[in-house]
């Protein structure tokens, strides 16, 4: 009877225990312990280097963002390009009332003052109740001296939107550019309560100063009591020097006027009068 041999089938699998090892040796990069080397009575092969991934490459598409037409035509607005603002707009949806108002602005702005017309009316047929609109238009009868028309536009604009001191300010310039001056200070007067710094506002379609010197001083003399009132003293003294030179009102007038008081002792107030008063 043939003796068994403890060892008969020992190399086979201490071959495969090896392979086994000697891969995981090369993920983790192990030692294999001195016990499974003397089991195995075997030479480990040496363990093969691990293969290098190369790295990856590849190009990142990002799409472009086109932004909207109303929106390129808007920050050409804020950059006073009048005619590329215009293109812009007119690549914008045509129902819409306030492309069609911004666009009548652009040409208000560049003094066509036809095209502006015929775009605030456009606006006004997709929306009828757009106070601003009705604003824009009384600028422009008011620039055409067309007083009476222009109070019209701005009365229908401040009942759409009576707490708009932009509107109240200029029916009140319309107001006195038609020597109703007690009605034109009184919408200032409400004009500077919603908003003190309303004369400084250039933005937007306004009344700028009447055709004749006399309406001009008087809009002169009454925006320095607005201008005044609100504390804007630099802004003010300019106005009156203005009204004077117009011969709208004279140092007397203007000392007598409580509304000026606040500017008694400032030292360009007071060589104003000075020099009006010089023979």
């Amino acid at each position: 009877m043939r003796r068994s041999n403890p060892h008969r089938g020992l190399p086979f699998f201490a071959v495969i225990a090896v392979l086994l090892t000697a891969s995981s040796a090369a993920i983790t990069q192990t030692t294999l312990a001195p016990a499974v080397l003397s089991q195995a009575q075997t030479t480990l092969l040496p363990t093969p280097a691990p293969t290098l991934v190369p790295a990856l490459t590849f190009t990142l598409t990002v799409p472009q963002f086109q932004p909207p037409s109303e929106q390129v035509g808007d920050a050409l607005m804020a950059h006073q390009r009048y005619q590329a603002a215009i293109e812009a707009y007119k690549k914008a949806s045509p129902d819409s009332a306030d492309v069609w108002n911004k666009m009548g602005i652009a040409y208000q702005m560049m003094f066509n003052l036809a095209e502006a017309f015929k775009c605030y009316e456009q606006s006004l047929k997709l929306n009828p109740r757009n106070a601003r609109v009705f604003n824009n238009l009384g600028t422009i009868y008011e620039s055409l001296q067309q007083y009476g028309a222009a109070e019209r536009m701005f009365h229908k604009a401040l009942r759409l939107d009576p707490q708009s001191a932009l509107i109240q300010k200029n029916l009140g310039t319309d107001l006195l550019a038609q020597h109703k001056y007690e009605k034109g200070w009184a919408l200032y007067k409400s004009a500077l309560v919603l908003d003190p710094h309303i004369f400084e506002h250039a933005a937007n379609p306004r009344v700028d100063n009447p055709a004749s010197i006399q309406e001009r001083g008087a809009m002169n003399f009454y925006m320095a009591k607005g201008c005044a009132r609100a504390g804007m003293n630099d802004r003010a003294i300019d106005y009156l020097r203005r009204a004077l030179d117009e011969g709208f009102t004279n140092p007397k007038r203007i000392i007598a006027d409580s509304e000026f008081a606040s500017l008694r002792g400032v030292p360009a107030f007071e060589q104003l009068l000075a020099a009006q008063s010089a023979p």
